[in-house]
Parts: structure tokens; C-alpha cells; sequence
């Protein structure tokens, strides 16, 4: 077996309280592509620093492949010290590196070299970052979080590339698509110790879920014997002269385990406050224009978007995303065109740079609106504490001031912020920004159960995919096409990803696909997943389907009665009705159960 080019052996590092990493061990060889999972500070952007070489940890060691080059891209990227953004990235370059490949990369992510790289935006000190890290073109590639901050162009052109590349990998991503494509091996951070699964990220998720369900039955057992030796302890040994010394060690070593037992973090308890129903028509648009120094951002856009609707605008930044949600919502006039709000439409948004977020504030008056220790939910009040809590937030963190908040955490308090606010129109955009995995399973479940209409701007397909009726692409010019469906729907409807579409309209060309073979997981495509509403009600559905058969045979039993029409017509024609109503609920409960149990069996495969 190949020695690895990077391997940690017994790293444990300690910010007080419980161990952040506990006796950790990782190892990556040649050309594997590792994703790294885990909770929200779970340590994971920790341990790769520590892979990198830049925090020591507690105890352990690190070791580099003599000669192997390792690049870091780090969550918040930092420019300073170049005088250009060429500069920057030929900083990237190896002793022998290639400078055109430097300004080739430069051109694949649409910057100019001459231009202060202190004085970009955060999506282009990104693309910058990008450049500089593979420019040199490692051994090892140590990613964090190199999704963030990207338009959905820009991403398909790091897949590609990365793919094309021969480097060994580890990844930190909140992006399934991202990890599904490029990730081969997953290394799961849970409760400060690592676990590699020769697993891709697609097939990780079933298998942790399995994982922590067989830990509940064990600590379960666990709990059960306790209680047993408990009451032996109690009952038994008081009529003994002489104790079983051994079973009292064993007693001992069992609470000990139990005490020790690190459970695992819950999940965001997210809610939206809902607001009486709108009218059935929320919005219309007709020939709506809007242009910027004779360049024209949107251009005669019609829409009618009807309660229910889930909208998803998609883009490359700059395209005017957030222009066309401002004209939408009515906070940007149009330069022509009329938009029409329907009746009773109560809106609340949640902005992508946190702008409404005041640094000084606390994390409790940021909830509160600095109005006192409760929060109001749908005209229900909430002790802000509690509602910290059900976004994942410690009671100890209710003084800290906004601007001590991790990326993750301000995400967590703008949804808080969001949901709490009585709408049946939800405005997001970017609301997947530094959210975990875990956080978008329960907002994905939050926005399917929400009788309201939402108007949705992301990079995340996977998420769009999960949510989304249907999608919004500008084409050009300030033209705009809406598409039926997903993501993965408006890409087979419009017959090319926007990459290459935008690449096609530039004139410029976009990194190969990988000649080598590709494997069969690089070779099926994506799988749908069943969303968190889908399996709730594959749960539900069989007792629900039992009930209505019970109920059916009970109002056919009544009807059987011989006399009961001319004894009590009413009555008769009053179960009648309900016995054809619960007919035909039962019908599109199997029928639904069915399309389901199809949908497992097909994903499952």
C-alpha cells in the first residue's frame, strides 16, 4: 500500500468544555477525493487548518509527504500583500510553475489581473482564491467551503475542473451536489472523532442515518441493563451477607459509559409564522422593464405567480437576480411595465448580506427587535431563550453581540429573524449561505409544509431541486425564461448548463472533461432523493389508509341496515355522503402510498 501523502495521527484540540477533537486520526493518499462532514462546529474547518499546517493542535502530529504540495483554500480568503490580482495568484505558482496558466485561470473566472485584490467582492476574492490555489497544481488540495459565495456558472466550472484534476482532495462543502459529484470517500467529524466510510457523499447520508438509529438502540439496552442491575442492587444484595464485587464493577463501568455518552446535536426546530391566506393570484408582472446606464437588467417580463407557487431565480452574479426580486416584491420601481400585488399578501424576506443585521446588537435583541425577553410567532409569544434553542443557539450565547457570530450563525439568526415574522409571501435570498446540511434538511421541510408562496434566489441545485415549482434564467439582454420544474428540469428543458451557455455567448471555452474512464458512481447520474415530506408521509400513510378502511367498514355497516332509509332518510343520506368522501380519501391515499413506495424502490434500486 502506497504511504499516504498527508496523515494526522491523534489529534485532540480543546476551546474549553468538551474536546473539540478527541483522539483523531485522517489520512489521504494519491488522487482520493475526501468529503469532511459534520455539525455546524463540529471542527471541521479546524481540522483542516490543522491538516495545512496552520494551528497546532493539543496533541498528535501531522505528517507531509516529503516533496508533496499542499494548498489550503480557506472560508475567508486573504489578499492583502499583492498589488494586483495576477500578483496574487502567481503567488499560487510552484518554484516551476506556469505563468500563463496563472492568467489563464484568471480569464476562466472572468477577473482582470490589474485589479486590487483588496478591493474585491466577496464572490470574486473567491474566484481569486480558486486561481491562486490551483495554479500550482498540488498533490493535495484542502478545500474549505469553495462553493461559497459562487454563482452557479462559476461552480460547474470548479467541478469540471476539478474533476479534470489529479490531485488528492479533501472538501468541506454545504453543497450535495458539489460533494455528490467530486467525492469518492466521505470522513464523518461527530463528537470530536472521525470516521472514514469508503463511501461517496451520495451514499453516506443512509448509512449515518442507520449508524446513529443502531447507537439509539444501544444506549437504549444500555439504559434497560442499568435499571436491572439498579434493582438487583436495591433487592438483592441487602440479603446477602457478601456483595458480588465484580457485578458492582460492572454496575459501575456501565453508568460511567452512559455518563460519558456524548449525544448527538438536534436538529434547528425551524417554524414559519404564517399569516392569513392571500388571494390566489399573489403577484403579476406585465412587461416590466428596469436598465442601469443603458444596459438592460430586465426586459419586457411578464409573470403571474399564483399562492403555492415556489419560484427559484437562478444566475451568474451580476445577472440582475436580486434587480428582478426588488421589482417583484415592489421595493424597486420599473422603468416600464406594471407589476400588480394581489390582495392580502403579507411578505417577509431574508436578505443575502445580512444588512439588517446591526453589529452591535446582541444575539437577544436581535430576535427581539430590542423589545423585551419575548418573541412574537404568529401572534403567539415565545421566550427568546426558547426560541434561541430551537435554532440550535446556547442559553450562554443570549449577550453576544452579533458581530462575534461564525458565517453559520448569522445565517441561523437572519432565518430566526424571517421566520418569526407573520407572511404568506417568503422572500429568500441565499438562504442556504453557511447553513449545515442538517439546517437544510429541516428548511427544505419547513418551505414544503408552508401554505405560502416563496420567491427563492440560490446557487444551491440540489436545494432548488428539493423546493422549487419552477425556474427563472435570464438568457441574455435582459431577457428572462421561466422553466417548469427544478434545476435539473429547467437544465433538460433548455438543453445546456449555464456555464456553458455563458462561456458559449463570451466566446470563451471552459475546462474538458477528464479523459480517463469514469467510475461507475462518476458514470450514474444524480439520484432523486425523497424529500423530508415524502418520507413523513410514507410513515403516516398506512395507518392513515387503515383508519379510512376501519371508517369505511363502519359506515357500510350502518348502511346495511334494512330499515334505516325509510326509518331515517337524513340520516341515510347524511352517511351516504360521508361513506363516498371517505371512498375517494382513501383512493388517493393508496394511490399516493403507491407512487411512493414505487419512488423508494426505483432510488433505492
Amino acid at each position: 500500500m502506497a504511504a499516504p501523502l498527508i496523515q494526522l495521527n491523534d489529534i485532540a484540540l480543546t476551546f474549553g468544555g468538551a474536546a473539540l477533537l478527541d483522539g483523531v486520526d485522517i489520512s489521504v493518499g494519491a488522487g482520493e477525493r475526501i468529503c469532511l462532514v459534520g455539525r455546524n462546529g463540529s471542527g471541521k474547518s479546524t481540522l483542516l487548518k490543522i491538516a495545512a499546517g496552520l494551528v497546532e493542535p493539543d496533541r498528535g502530529r501531522r505528517f507531509v509527504q516529503p516533496g508533496a504540495l499542499v494548498r489550503y483554500l480557506a472560508q475567508e480568503p486573504d489578499l492583502s500583500g499583492h498589488a494586483t490580482t495576477l500578483d496574487y495568484v502567481e503567488a499560487g505558482l510552484a518554484d516551476s510553475g506556469d505563468v500563463h496558466l496563472a492568467r489563464m485561470l484568471l480569464d476562466e473566472v472572468g477577473l482582470d489581473g490589474a485589479s486590487d485584490p483588496m478591493q474585491l467582492s466577496g464572490g470574486e476574492a473567491r474566484r481569486a482564491a480558486l486561481a491562486h490555489a490551483l495554479a500550482s497544481e498540488p498533490e493535495i488540495l484542502l478545500l474549505d467551503e469553495p462553493t461559497n459565495h459562487l454563482d452557479l456558472p462559476t461552480i460547474e466550472w470548479l467541478e469540471r475542473r476539478l474533476q479534470q484534476s489529479r490531485a488528492a482532495m479533501v472538501i468541506i462543502s454545504h453543497d450535495r451536489r458539489f460533494l455528490e459529484t467530486l467525492s469518492r470517500i466521505t470522513v464523518w467529524l461527530d463528537r470530536g472523532r472521525a470516521r472514514r466510510v469508503e463511501l461517496p457523499f451520495g451514499k453516506f447520508e443512509a448509512w449515518r442515518d442507520q449508524e446513529l438509529a443502531d447507537e439509539e438502540t444501544q444506549l437504549h439496552k444500555l439504559d434497560r441493563k442499568i435499571v436491572a442491575e439498579e434493582h438487583w442492587v436495591h433487592g438483592g444484595v441487602t440479603g446477602r451477607r457478601k456483595r458480588n464485587v465484580r457485578r458492582m464493577a460492572e454496575l459501575s463501568k456501565m453508568r460511567q459509559a452512559r455518563r460519558d455518552h456524548r449525544g448527538v446535536q438536534g436538529n434547528a426546530s425551524l417554524s414559519v409564522a404564517e399569516a392569513e391566506t392571500s388571494s390566489a393570484l399573489v403577484l403579476e408582472a406585465k412587461g416590466v422593464s428596469k436598465s442601469y446606464d443603458d444596459r438592460a437588467i430586465v426586459r419586457d417580463f411578464s409573470l403571474r405567480l399564483m399562492r403555492g407557487d415556489r419560484l427559484g431565480i437562478v444566475g451568474p452574479n451580476g445577472s440582475g437576480k436580486t434587480t428582478l426580486i426588488s421589482l417583484l416584491t415592489g421595493t424597486l420601481a420599473p422603468d416600464a411595465g406594471e407589476i400588480r400585488m394581489g390582495a392580502n399578501v403579507q411578505m417577509a424576506a431574508l436578505d443575502q448580506g445580512r444588512e439588517s443585521l446591526d453589529p452591535s446588537w446582541t444575539l437577544s435583541e436581535a430576535l427581539t427587535r430590542g423589545s423585551g425577553e419575548t418573541v412574537s410567532i404568529g401572534g403567539e409569544r415565545k421566550h427568546v431563550i426558547a426560541y434561541m434553542k430551537d435554532f440550535l443557539f446556547a442559553p450562554e450565547q443570549r449577550l453576544t453581540p452579533i458581530s462575534a457570530l461564525s458565517g453559520g450563525e448569522r445565517g441561523r439568526l437572519m432565518l430566526a429573524r424571517a421566520l418569526a415574522t407573520p407572511s404568506n409571501l417568503l422572500v429568500l435570498d441565499e438562504p442556504t449561505n453557511d447553513l449545515d446540511l442538517e439546517t437544510l434538511d429541516v428548511l427544505e421541510e419547513v418551505l414544503a409544509e408552508y401554505k405560502g408562496t416563496v420567491l427563492l434566489i440560490s446557487h444551491d441545485r440540489d436545494f432548488l431541486d428539493r423546493v422549487v415549482t419552477s425556474v427563472i434564467v435570464p438568457e441574455g439582454d435582459g431577457l428572462w425564461t421561466e422553466y417548469p420544474g427544478g434545476y435539473a428540469d429547467m437544465l433538460a428543458q433548455r438543453g445546456s448548463d449555464l456555464a456553458r451557455k455563458q462561456a458559449a455567448e463570451k466566446g470563451t471555452s471552459l475546462p474538458s472533461q477528464p479523459k480517463e474512464k469514469p467510475t461507475a458512481a462518476e458514470a450514474q447520474p444524480a439520484r432523486r432523493r425523497l424529500s423530508f415530506k415524502d418520507k413523513h408521509a410514507l410513515e403516516t400513510l398506512p395507518g392513515e389508509i387503515a383508519a379510512l378502511e376501519a371508517k369505511q367498514a363502519a359506515l357500510a355497516k350502518t348502511l346495511d341496515a334494512p330499515d334505516l332509509f325509510t326509518r331515517d332518510r337524513a340520516t341515510f343520506s347524511k352517511v351516504s355522503d360521508e361513506l363516498t368522501e371517505v371512498q375517494a380519501a382513501l383512493a388517493a391515499a393508496e394511490e399516493r402510498w403507491l407512487e411512493l413506495e414505487i419512488l423508494r424502490s426505483e432510488i433505492e434500486g
